[in-house]
């Protein structure tokens, strides 16, 4: 009898665990930004959940931290992180990723061109996309600006920002210093980039570290131009709404990855839920929840939506960094770069 009550106990004890979600559901462990959490759990993680039964724990911080982690310990327990390309490329390099199956991800498919070769090239999957352009006050500059070459003109000395060497499109702008020398930057490992950005220091009033910084330099009229990401082009414009933003033909792109680490316990629910943020219905969702330009080329955007993202020709003939040649000659640049411009 005793034996049949304690049975009997120890079932009800499973069901309640069972009942409580306890142990029943498997648990997709994400290192994440951790940007918009709530707006995240509704709209993205949400309904993953339910799609998958499963449960997704979110693990935040800065990109730099939650890297740390991963390196640092293999079996840090994480499915899937996102990361910059800067860091996805010396995690690649440093072999912390799984090598990923296309296979499994169909949506991987509608991926737009540069997205896609990062993909093939063992970069990670890329589900969000921004770009570096230029935002300009076409009366105060006295001209109409069309091209990153534009910038070096003398009658826009003294008046315009570009941003610092160390913030997320520093990198591009020693690219498009090369271009405009008309030379591969990685024959020279940027040697003719720094001998333009010297050249165009008298037009530089600051290299700036946030882009909330050129609001004020807008309003002030401290600044007429500055090259900017995309993402920090709204709060520009809601602040000045009388300057004009272009993404130059030969823009350079920057996209967030999402990668499995190799050690991932739950790989096959990484897949599956990798392959859920490439779907056309949660890309385009972002759009509206998270101004997340979409990487799903089947996407689709009124000229509204798609005013301040990185979409459609911008998008698919936007040129990617190559971080691995990047963060080979970083330490190198940062020198030059403070050298050049900030002595």
């Amino acid at each position: 009898m005793k034996k049949l009550i304690a049975l009997a106990l120890a079932c009800m004890m499973l069901v309640g665990m069972t009942a409580c979600g306890g142990s029943s559901k498997n648990k997709l462990v994400l290192s994440t930004y951790g940007l918009s959490e709530d707006i995240s759990a509704e709209e993205v993680y949400g309904p993953f959940e339910e799609q998958a039964d499963c449960e997704i724990v979110t693990e935040t911080g800065t990109t730099n931290e939650r890297y740390t982690k991963l390196s640092a310990n293999a079996n840090a327990g994480i499915d899937v992180i996102e990361l910059s390309q800067a860091l996805t490329a010396q995690g690649a390099d440093e072999g912390l990723f799984a090598e990923l199956d296309l296979s499994k991800i169909p949506n991987a498919e509608n991926l737009i061109a540069p997205a896609k070769e990062l993909a093939e090239n063992g970069q990670g999957i890329a589900y969000t996309i921004n770009s570096v352009g230029i935002v300009y006050d076409r009366e105060a500059c006295g001209m109409e600006i069309t091209s990153f070459d534009d910038l070096w003109d003398a009658a826009l000395e003294g008046k315009i920002a570009i941003p610092d060497i160390t913030t997320t499109f520093g990198p591009a702008m020693v690219y498009i210093a090369s271009d405009h020398a008309g030379v591969d930057i990685t024959t020279d490992n940027g040697a003719a980039a720094f001998e333009q950005l010297a050249a165009l220091k008298p037009n530089i009033v600051k290299t700036y570290s946030k882009s909330s910084d050129l609001v004020n330099m807008f309003t002030s009229g401290e600044i007429t131009a500055a090259i900017i990401g995309d993402f920090g082009v709204p709060v520009i414009l809601g602040a000045n709404p009388e300057l004009t933003y272009i993404a130059p033909t030969g823009t350079y792109a920057n996209f967030n990855l999402l990668n499995i680490p190799k050690n991932a316990e739950n790989m096959d629910l990484a897949y599956e839920y990798i392959n859920y943020r490439l779907s056309e219905e949660v890309q385009k969702n972002n759009v509206a929840v998270l101004n997340e330009a979409p990487t799903n080329s089947t996407v689709t955007l009124t000229d509204e939506e798609a005013a301040t993202l990185t979409y459609g020709d911008t998008a698919a003939n936007a040129r990617v960094l190559d971080f691995t040649f990047v963060n080979a000659q970083l330490e190198s640049w940062i020198d030059q770069w403070n050298r050049t411009l900030n002595s």
